[in-house]
Formats: C-alpha cells, structure tokens, sequence
C-alpha cells in the first residue's frame, strides 16, 4: 500500500512542488514511515495529525531540508482564495451563501478517512483532502477550488 501510495504522489508531484501534508504522515513503523516520506517528492509542509507525536515530527524535519513541521494549523492565501489547513475538520466561520467563494474561509482536512470530499460541507465549507477521499493521490488545490466551485453551482 505504502509504495503505491508513494508511486501516485510523485506521478503528480514535481520535486519543486510545495505540498500541504494535514497530518498523519505514518503509523506504527517509524523507520518505515520515514522510507516512504524520503522517498516523496515535493517541498513538503507538516501539519499535526493525532497519530504524529513529537518523536515523528522530529523524524519528520531530520529527513531533508525540503521537509518542514509547520504547526497545527496554518493559513493559505492563494489566488484570491483563503483556506484554513488543519488535521481536523474545522468551523471557520459563518456559512454565508450571500459571498462569494473567495471571501470565505474554506477548511481543508483529513482525520476522518471519509471517501467523500465534501463530508461535512452541510457544516460550512469544509473539503477533506485526505488520500481516501481522492483514490490515494494527493491533490492540487486548483482542483480543490473547482470541486468547490462546482459543487456550489
């Protein structure tokens, strides 16, 4: 599982593609998890999943300097559009249908392992990026922003 998952993120990902990781790098095997991270390629950002302890963040940024550990949440401004990245599903505001896409916060997670993208959007404008909701290939948020846009239609 863990090669093929590695084989569909490097058939999309550039090695000078920063991508977004919203946690749970890996499980269990440490020594494992840290093969199949080296072997992605990408400027990769960590956010904090529930299963990365302290002890894997460090792993994590000994890899190589292309990998960094950048918190619990953080805020992405990208072509007019702001996205809240988080672990966890998460509120962002008021789901107000009165403006438009680009002045609202939109949540991206994973956590849940759902198969569907747009999960929780009956609670506001959360899409779930984790790798079960995209057949196990990471995915670009110009893709993300017409699954959006599309779904609002």
């Amino acid at each position: 599982m863990n090669e093929e998952i590695v084989k569909r993120w490097n058939s999309v990902v550039s090695p000078i593609d920063t991508v977004y990781h919203l946690g749970d790098v890996m499980l269990n095997d440490n020594a494992a998890g840290v093969r199949f991270l080296n072997q992605c390629y990408g400027n990769i950002r960590i956010l904090t999943g529930n299963h990365d302890t302290a002890t894997r963040v460090q792993e994590y940024v000994n890899i190589r300097p292309t990998i960094l550990h950048i918190g619990l949440a953080y805020i992405l401004k990208y072509k007019g559009y702001i996205f809240y990245l988080s672990h966890y599903p998460t509120l962002t505001g008021n789901y107000n249908e009165d403006k438009p896409l680009n002045r609202q916060i939109i949540s991206l997670c994973g956590h849940t392992h759902t198969q569907d993208p747009f999960a929780d959007w009956d609670k506001g404008k959360i899409y779930h990026c984790e790798l079960d909701a995209h057949n196990c290939y990471p995915i670009c948020i110009d893709d993300i922003i017409n699954d959006i846009k599309e779904k609002i239609k």
